[in-house]
């Protein structure tokens, strides 16, 4: 039977990245995948553009994650997103770089990505087998001893890489069976949920279906309690909340045990409510003779301005110099703090990413080792680290992957 010195679980960016490194090292490599082919999940990131890392140096890098940074600091630090950059240029691939630090690949093909990944794991001693999903994880005296397929082969190696990805996007592979194996192991799962997923909420705004705002404040609230807050874009869906603003404020929403979840909308961040009745008495004094619906056009898509005269319960066709303050007011309030209920996130067949996974508490920062089995190694969105969207995700992927093929190599080195 072969021994190999790195048996790979998972063949989406994480496990290619780290069969990569550890191939160019020297070692002989055995990566698993379940599916017919490569990267399934990558191929529909970025709307298949594939935003693969955002250009930030390490420290903001990893305050972008927040309750998981002070771990990731080191990570980012010895692998980061121009190393991630560097690489993928020596393997061919161009990079170009967008709005708020998004890098994508110069083709704009996700395939682009995945083929400069694959022709990088399998530039050194990498073996891949496909449709050999793996039904078991064997241990002994401390250490993992194999991998039983579902098919009943054994592989035997010296380490062992999970990369098999989290919950999300299940129809893609990621299924969650290694939640499961490591559990049955001993080690720690935080409850695995959906995250950057489209938000439900209670109330019916099927009218705004499909209205895109830009740059508003979505903040989370528990009781009187703000919970934090996203600035960016989003999109009305018939049911809640979509696009990136709503997607990043999910992850916080994933973590929330229980409780009533108010989502604040103001339409007007960067106004406080001086400002912005400044700027619609002017608009008042300047269109003496327009409806309320006019005037708060001016201001907003006439869709929303006709749901803002339905929701404070102003007549629409009301001039705007015949509102009172007290209706004034009403509108302003409105603007900046239209509040909904929220009911739930839409689930991991909708969710970009999963947050929980491996509490990090049980993971080497340095080696990416598990602190219970030194030859088992763990990378990507297995972990309990998640970021918002914008390349940070498959930056996590990237950096742990890569990190943990090279101290395989090193530790196999130094035998």
């Amino acid at each position: 039977m072969n021994i190999y010195d790195l048996a790979i679980i998972g063949g989406g960016p994480a496990g290619l990245m780290a069969a990569g490194r550890a191939a160019e090292l020297g070692l002989r490599v055995l990566l698993l995948e379940k599916n017919k082919q490569l990267g399934v999940k990558l191929l529909m990131t970025g709307g298949s553009r594939c935003n693969f890392t955002n250009q930030l140096s390490p420290r903001p890098l990893a305050e972008k994650y927040g309750p998981s940074a002070a771990w990731l600091l080191s990570l980012f630090s010895r692998f980061g997103p121009s190393d991630t950059i560097g690489l993928f240029k020596s393997l061919g691939l161009e990079s170009s770089l967008e709005d708020k630090g998004r890098v994508f690949p110069k083709s704009n093909r996700a395939g682009d990505v995945l083929q400069a990944l694959e022709d990088y794991a399998c530039s050194g001693k990498t073996e891949i087998r496909l449709m050999s999903p793996v039904a078991n994880i064997l241990s002994e005296k401390g250490l993992i001893s194999s991998l039983i397929l579902q098919d009943g082969t054994e592989v035997k190696a010296t380490n062992f890489l999970i990369a098999t990805g989290g919950q999300s996007y299940p129809s893609s592979g990621s299924s969650g069976d290694a939640f499961t194996w490591l559990k049955n192991l001993g080690h720690h799962i935080i409850n695995p949920r959906a995250a950057l997923s489209p938000i439900i909420v209670q109330e019916n705004i099927q009218e705004l279906e499909g209205l895109s705002i830009t740059e508003a404040e979505l903040s989370l609230y528990k009781g009187n309690k703000k919970l934090g807050s996203e600035n960016g874009d989003f999109i009305f869906t018939s049911v809640g909340l979509s696009g990136p603003a709503a997607l990043n404020l999910s992850r916080l929403i994933a973590r929330q045990e229980s409780g009533d979840l108010k989502i604040r909308i103001n339409f007007f961040p960067e106004d406080n409510q001086e400002s912005l009745e400044q700027k619609l008495l002017t608009l008042i004094a300047d269109n003496k003779r327009l409806d309320l619906v006019n005037i708060f056009s001016r201001l907003l898509s006439r869709r929303l301005a006709i749901f803002l005269s339905a929701q404070t319960a102003i007549d629409e066709h009301k001039k705007g110099s015949e509102l009172t303050r007290l209706e004034r007011q009403a509108c302003l309030h409105w603007l900046q703090n239209y509040r909904l209920s929220f009911a739930r996130l839409k689930g991991f067949a909708e969710a970009m990413i999963t947050v929980g996974g491996i509490d990090l508490k049980e993971v080497d920062a340095r080696t990416m080792a598990s602190k219970l089995f030194p030859n088992l190694y763990l990378a990507g969105e297995i972990l309990d680290a998640d970021g918002p969207t914008g390349g940070y995700n498959l930056q996590l992927a990237w950096s742990s992957a890569y990190l943990a093929g090279e101290s395989i190599a090193r530790k196999m080195a130094a035998l």
